[in-house]
């Protein structure tokens, strides 16, 4: 990667190669001393969580933070304004988010759960780093032009065209040296770790250059066949029923070949349900196509059924529980609010220090 120029249009294969051999390093290096990492990860309250994003990201995160590493989970409000004009039943859908995390396994204890908007001095730091960067990187940033070109707002907003700075006060407020992605993810940690390196060569040693943690996410299909996405319907949702699942299973694309095969490239319907199953039998996707044979679309939809609610069972039962009592809920995020801020409280006032603005 270079290493004082933003990635400009697109990843090359050897940037991709060094991530990939980078995290390598870095995953030894966790199972050996986990204590040395801080992770930063999170998203935005815009709807529920899914499957896709459980086999994703999320059980990963539990991973780290069951490993021993420092993990700080990041409700990111204020990022919902990205791509629309008013968030819409912010507070409900904030409160299903931890619902969602507790259910797989984020243990407020270990994990720092917190919200941008609680964050003062976190957003504080977008000023600083904005001066660190040029329009000209911004706007050749390729997951802003993908993030402009599907926004929902008819013009782009200033916080749209900032995000990447933004996330890079995300992630620099707690010192984050270790962030979890995916491969089309690495333009915006670029832009963080150069304003790491621009801030530090500018006013003095503040923050550490934070390196990616690449992850292998599988490839997913929504049921109509296209992205899984929150806004779309076809994503089996952290919250749903198992009447609901079988449901959305039921409804899912397929195509006309009888015989069951796991072939992604070829057939990317199928082939993500046969996926499904065996990520939540812990099994391979190629022995679930084969055990299917020629039972046929109807065959694989039942194993399929079976398998996500058999895998869901516990993890419903969990979020029931915790649904009970809303007020530990906000609870969590008062007590994760008020870790994350006297952390980003602390980084501000060594900026303003090695600034000079510290009257």
């Amino acid at each position: 990667m270079q290493t004082d120029t933003i990635t400009a249009t697109s990843l090359s294969s050897d940037s991709i190669s060094v991530a990939r051999r980078r995290s390598a390093e870095l995953e030894e290096q966790i199972r050996r001393d986990p204590a040395r990492f801080r992770v930063l990860t999170g998203d935005r309250p815009t709807g529920p969580l899914h499957l896709g994003h459980y086999f994703g990201t999320l059980r990963n995160r539990v991973r780290l933070q069951d490993a021993g590493v420092e993990t700080f989970v990041l409700v990111a409000d204020y990022q919902v304004l990205t791509d629309r004009d008013v968030a819409e039943r912010q507070a409900e859908i904030v409160e299903e988010l931890i619902l969602d995390y507790l259910a797989i396994g984020i243990d407020p204890e270990r994990s720092t759960v917190f919200t941008h908007s609680a964050v003062p001095a976190l957003n504080q730091l977008l000023l600083p780093f904005l001066s660190l960067v040029s329009v000209a990187e911004l706007q050749r940033n390729p997951t802003v032009k993908d993030e402009i070109a599907h926004s929902r707002q008819s013009a782009v907003s200033g916080l749209m065209f900032t995000y990447p700075v933004h996330q890079a006060a995300d992630i620099l407020f707690c010192k984050a040296n270790l962030v979890p992605v995916g491969q089309d993810q690495l333009p915006h940690l670029e832009v963080t770790r150069t304003v790491a390196r621009r801030f530090d060569e500018r006013y003095g040693p503040v923050f550490p250059v934070p390196d990616a943690l690449l992850s292998e996410a599988p490839l997913l299909l929504g049921t109509d066949g296209t992205k899984m996405s929150k806004s779309r319907g076809n994503a089996i949702s952290l919250s749903a029923t198992a009447d609901e699942t079988a449901k959305l299973i039921k409804g899912a694309k397929t195509d006309a070949e009888r015989h069951i095969t796991y072939d992604p490239e070829n057939r990317p319907e199928v082939s993500s349900l046969v996926l499904l199953a065996a990520l939540c039998e812990g099994g391979d996707p190629r022995s679930v196509a084969d055990e299917i044979g020629d039972g046929g679309a109807a065959a694989l939809k039942r194993r399929v059924t079976e398998s996500v609610n058999t895998f869901m069972t516990p993890l419903r039962a969990r979020r029931a529980d915790y649904a009970a009592d809303r007020t530990y809920l906000r609870k969590i995020l008062h007590t994760g609010n008020e870790r994350a801020t006297a952390v980003a409280d602390a980084t501000l006032t060594e900026v303003r220090q090695a600034m000079g603005t510290l009257y």
